[in-house]
C-alpha cells in the first residue's frame, strides 16, 4: 500500500518573497481558497512579525480556511512566537513554525551564536510555542550545510521539548539527490526519538534540483514535502508543488507514495497564482506550461492520435486542463454562466459573479466565439482583490507613424470625475502619463507584459505590469480585446494597490528559511 506524503504549501510565505510578487490580503485569501480546493495538508500563510500586512493576512486566512492546517512562521524568539499565535488564534488547525540556523557559516556570521546557544534557543522556542498549540514545527535553517551530528542533537532536544514536525531545509539549494537521501537516512538513524515527530523537507532550486531532492527525500522516508505553486520563491524558487505531486502520481510504481491533493485543481491554481503575482509560467514548464501537452513533431502527433500514451505519460485532464471548446454566447443567461463557471471550478461570491457576468456579456457582444480560456482570463481580470480607488471611465488614444501619440483618460474616484490628457512615446506611454497626472503618485513602471489569451485577431489581450512605488513593487493586471484598455486597467490595478497600502502604511520585510 502506498505511503501518503503530506503536502505543505508555502506559496503565501516563501513564494511571496519572490521579487515583485507582493500580494495584498484579499489576493492571499483568494490563493488560500484555491489551495483548500487543491486539498493541500498545510499552508504557510505568512510571517506575522514581518509587517501588519502579513499579520492581517495570516489572521484573515485563519478565520476562513477550516479544513487545512494554517501555519505561521516565527524566528526562535518569544516576540515572534507571540505574534504568530495572535494571528493564528482563530484557526481550526493552527501550527506555529519556528526556525533557527544550524550551519557553521550562519551561526558564526549571521547569528553570531555558539552551537550551544543555538541549541538552547531552538529548544526554548519550541517549548514556548508549545504553550499555545500542540502542533509545532521546527526548522533547522541551512540544514544541508550543517554538521549532521549537531543536527541530530538539535532535533532530539526540540522533539523532547514538544516539536511535532521536524523540517530539514536545503535553504540555499546546495545539496544533490543522493547526498540529501543520505542526510535524511542519517537523521532517521541517529536521532533516537525521531519516531515521535513527522519529518519534512523544504528544498530550494538554486542548482535546479529542488524537485529531485524532494523526491529523493520521499524515498529516504520523510512524511512531508514543502512546496510552492509554480515553484516560485526566494532567488531561483522552491520545489514546485505540481511537479512533486504529479511525479508521485505518475510514478507511484517507483515511489510507492502518493498525496491527497486533488490534481484536477492544479492548472487552475497555477493560473491564479501566476495572474496574482505577475510571475508568468514559462511555456516549456513541466506540468503547467503552455507546451506541456503540445505536440508539433509529425511523428509525435501521429503517435498521440493513435494512442495518447505513446508520447503523454499523464492526461491533461489529470491537472484540470480543459479542451479549448466553445462555450455560451451573448444570449446565455446568468444562471447558465454561473453553472459553467462551477464546471470550470470557480465558485464566485455574488458581487464578483455580477462583475464577471457583465464582462462576459460585453465580451460576447464583441467576440464571435468565447472559449473557456477567455472566461478564465475574465475571471482573473475580475479578481482585483483590492478596492478600486480609481476606476477607468473613458479612454481615447491617437497614434500613428507620423503623429505624436496622445491619450485622454477619465477616471472616477468616489463619484468624482477626473480627466487628463498627455503625450508619450507610444499610446500606452501616453495613457500612463495621463493616468499619472490624475493619480499624482510617484510610480515607476518596471515591467510590462502583454500576451494573447487565445489565437485569432479577436483574442483577448492580457496585460500584467510591475510598478514600483517607494520601496514596494506592485503587480497589476488587466484584460480586454483592446490592448490599450487592458494596459490602462493593469496600470490602475497596480496603482490602486499602492494607494491602498499607502493609506495603511504597510512595510514589507523578508525572511529566509
Amino acid at each position: 500500500m502506498s505511503r501518503v506524503i503530506k503536502v505543505f504549501d508555502t506559496t503565501l510565505r516563501d513564494g511571496e518573497q519572490s521579487p515583485g510578487a507582493t500580494l495584498n490580503v484579499l489576493e492571499k485569501l483568494e490563493i488560500a481558497r484555491a489551495l483548500e480546493r487543491l486539498r493541500v495538508d498545510a499552508m504557510e500563510a505568512g510571517f506575522p512579525i514581518a509587517s501588519p500586512g502579513d499579520f492581517e493576512s495570516v489572521r484573515t486566512i485563519a478565520e476562513e480556511i477550516r479544513t487545512v492546517t494554517i501555519v505561521a512562521l516565527a524566528r526562535a524568539v518569544e516576540k515572534d512566537i507571540d505574534r504568530a499565535w495572535e494571528a493564528l488564534k482563530p484557526a481550526a488547525r493552527p501550527r506555529i513554525h519556528t526556525f533557527i540556523a544550524t550551519s557553521p557559516i550562519h551561526m558564526e556570521y549571521k547569528l553570531r551564536k555558539t552551537p550551544n546557544e543555538v541549541l538552547r534557543m531552538a529548544t526554548e522556542a519550541v517549548r514556548y510555542a508549545k504553550r499555545f498549540t500542540e502542533d509545532v514545527e521546527f526548522s533547522a535553517e541551512d540544514a544541508t550545510r550543517s554538521d549532521p551530528e549537531f543536527l541530530c542533537k538539535v532535533f532530539e532536544e526540540v522533539i523532547n521539548a514538544g516539536a511535532t514536525v521536524i523540517n530539514i531545509p536545503d535553504t540555499v539549494g546546495y545539496t544533490t539527490p543522493s547526498e540529501f537521501h543520505n542526510l535524511i537516512r542519517y537523521v532517521i538513524e541517529h536521532t533516537p526519538n525521531i519516531d515521535r515527530a513527522e519529518l519534512s523537507v523544504h528544498c530550494h532550486d538554486d542548482l535546479g534540483m529542488a524537485v529531485a531532492n524532494s523526491l529523493a527525500a520521499v524515498q529516504a522516508g520523510v512524511h512531508q514535502v514543502e512546496v510552492t505553486i509554480n515553484g516560485i520563491g526566494e532567488r531561483a524558487g522552491n520545489a514546485a508543488l505540481e511537479e512533486v505531486v504529479m511525479a508521485l502520481k505518475t510514478r507511484n510504481d517507483f515511489f510507492n507514495a502518493t498525496t491527497l491533493v486533488d490534481t484536477r485543481q492544479i492548472y487552475r491554481c497555477s493560473s491564479l497564482v501566476s495572474a496574482l503575482t505577475g510571475l508568468h509560467v514559462q511555456v516549456n514548464k513541466s506540468i503547467v506550461g503552455k507546451n506541456a501537452f503540445a505536440h508539433e513533431s509529425g511523428i509525435h502527433q501521429d503517435g498521440v492520435l493513435k494512442e495518447r500514451a505513446t508520447y503523454e505519460i499523464m492526461s491533461p485532464e489529470d491537472i484540470g486542463l480543459t479542451a479549448n471548446r466553445l462555450v455560451l454566447g451573448k444570449h446565455s443567461g446568468r444562471h447558465a454562466f454561473r453553472k459553467h463557471l462551477l464546471e470550470l471550478g470557480y465558485d464566485l461570491p455574488e458581487e464578483e459573479l455580477s462583475r464577471a457576468y457583465e464582462s462576459f456579456i460585453e465580451l460576447a457582444d464583441r467576440k464571435k466565439e468565447v472559449s473557456d480560456r477567455d472566461i478564465e482570463a475574465l475571471i482573473r481580470g475580475e479578481l482585483t482583490a483590492v478596492e478600486d480607488l480609481y476606476s477607468l471611465d473613458y479612454l481615447h488614444v491617437s497614434s500613428g507613424m507620423t503623429s505624436i501619440p496622445t491619450a485622454t483618460v477619465r477616471l472616477v474616484r468616489e463619484g468624482q470625475v477626473f480627466e487628463e490628457a498627455a503625450c508619450g512615446d507610444g499610446p500606452v506611454d501616453a495613457a500612463y502619463r495621463a493616468v499619472d497626472r490624475v493619480v499624482q503618485m510617484d510610480a515607476t513602471l518596471e515591467e510590462y507584459q502583454l500576451r494573447a489569451v487565445t489565437s485569432g485577431k479577436d483574442a483577448l489581450g492580457e496585460v500584467s505590469v510591475k510598478v514600483r512605488v517607494g520601496e514596494r513593487v506592485y503587480t497589476g493586471r488587466g484584460v480586454s480585446m483592446d490592448i490599450i484598455v487592458a494596459s490602462v486597467r493593469a496600470y490602475l490595478n497596480a496603482l490602486n494597490k499602492a494607494g491602498s497600502d499607502l493609506m495603511r502604511q504597510l512595510p514589507k520585510d523578508s525572511v529566509c528559511e
